[in-house]
């Protein structure tokens, strides 16, 4: 996790800097540009800030040692669902909003509705029936 977080902690300066150039270059009168940057820097701070205090609390993965070996990566990585079909469902709510952007509101109310059923359905799809955990 220390190479991920070594990344964004990286690039947060980097985007201030770009920033501050932007907004001098353009006299600081196109706001979004400059502001977008100064955000993505930011963002980067943040993430790597996570990452690096995740990073303290949990042991080294194989990723993290120079010396480590493509074997020791291996085994299980997650469990995930290999029959599930609501991530087609919320995929199809999201695409219904997104629609509902465009054309109307309340089609994008329609989207919210179905992609909320979908994300219960997904989180608890464990929980009862045949595959109950």
């Amino acid at each position: 996790m220390k190479i991920e977080a070594n990344i964004f902690v990286l690039t947060a300066p980097f985007f201030f800097v770009v920033g501050l150039v932007y907004g001098l270059v353009t006299g600081w009168e196109e706001p979004v540009g400059f502001l977008a940057l100064f955000l993505c820097s930011a963002l980067m701070a943040m993430v790597g800030w996570y990452l690096l205090k995740t990073a303290r609390h949990i042991d080294a993965r194989p990723e993290d040692d120079p010396y480590g070996e493509i074997a020791q990566g291996a085994g299980e990585q997650g469990f995930y669902s290999p029959w599930s079909w609501w991530p087609i469902v919320v995929a199809g709510g999201a695409a219904i909003c997104f629609l509902g952007m465009a054309i109307g509101w309340w089609i994008f109310g329609v989207g919210v509705v179905i992609s909320i059923i979908a994300l219960v359905g997904w989180v608890f799809e464990y929980s009862r029936g045949t595959h109950a955990h």
